[in-house]
């Protein structure tokens, strides 16, 4: 049996951020062509990512998208980090993506 996956945004500011990242600086739009293939990879295989300790995940996350059971990380290029989560709802499965970070943004806000 076949999975199907879908890729949705954590909420609204997360869309309209990714919205918005065509109509600014190269580098914005860079970011947002990578963000669409990593989309599209997760529409492929939700589990693409890799999964990040539950001990690790950041109180921010469980108080802005509430209980958060799983967290995963996909590298993006220049050292950027997709953050999503997977949901599954009967035969669908749901990656949630709920920010995107450079480097030392990731290193911040997971205390490495």
């Amino acid at each position: 049996m076949e999975v199907i996956s879908k890729v949705s945004f954590g909420d609204v500011k997360v869309r309209q951020a990714f919205e918005q990242l065509p109509s600014k600086k190269f580098q914005e739009q860079q970011l947002h062509k990578w963000i669409e293939r990593a989309m599209h990879d997760l529409k492929a295989n939700a589990f693409s990512g890799i999964q990040i300790p539950k001990r690790q995940i950041p109180k921010l996350y469980q108080v802005r998208f509430g209980p958060l059971e799983n967290l995963w990380k996909y590298n993006l290029p220049n050292a950027w980090r997709l953050i999503y989560t997977i949901k599954r709802e009967e035969i669908v499965v749901l990656s949630i993506i709920l920010e995107w970070l450079d480097h030392k943004d990731y290193e911040r806000r997971f205390k490495y």
